[in-house]
């Protein structure tokens, strides 16, 4: 009997504690799809363009802070939300517009980008937008050289 008590609590337990708290995940989530509804209009979505989508700093020194700016324009007819810009590493920093972007108007998307390793360097930023792709991804090269002792 005490060992059935047992198994039942510890059953009970563990079903109470495994329980998922999605509170601050559907507050995001909510923002976030208030932010894209609000800028769409009729099932119309704003279009992205790039003056570039690969940007190669070409040969710099190691250590160094180098920083570009990649304009944007939007070419549809709802406003462009920039949700969310991410870099594949910490080195590099992307900012971005974080109000929305009417239809015509440009923006510039700026990159910095802290060298550390040394030899080619490849890394992405990934723009998450109200478009109809959802996503941009854009490429950041670079040739580091050699660490100075």
């Amino acid at each position: 009997m005490r060992k059935i008590l047992l198994l039942t609590l510890g059953l009970a337990f563990t079903v109470v504690s495994c329980k998922e708290n999605n509170a601050a995940s559907s507050l995001i989530d909510r923002e976030n799809a208030a932010k894209v509804e609000s800028s769409k209009t009729n099932g119309e979505y704003p279009e992205i363009v790039f003056d570039r989508t690969v940007h190669d700093f070409g040969n710099i020194a190691n250590n160094e802070s180098v920083t570009t700016e990649i304009e944007l324009k939007n070419t549809g007819k709802a406003d462009l939300v920039i949700i969310n810009a991410t870099a594949s590493c910490g080195c590099t920093v992307p900012e971005y517009q974080k109000t929305p972007i009417k239809p015509g108007e440009t923006s510039k998307l700026t990159v910095k980008f802290q060298t550390g390793a040394e030899g080619q360097q490849q890394k992405t930023v990934t723009l998450v937008t109200n478009t109809k792709k959802g996503n941009e991804t854009l490429t950041i090269k670079a040739n580091v050289g050699l660490r100075s002792n």
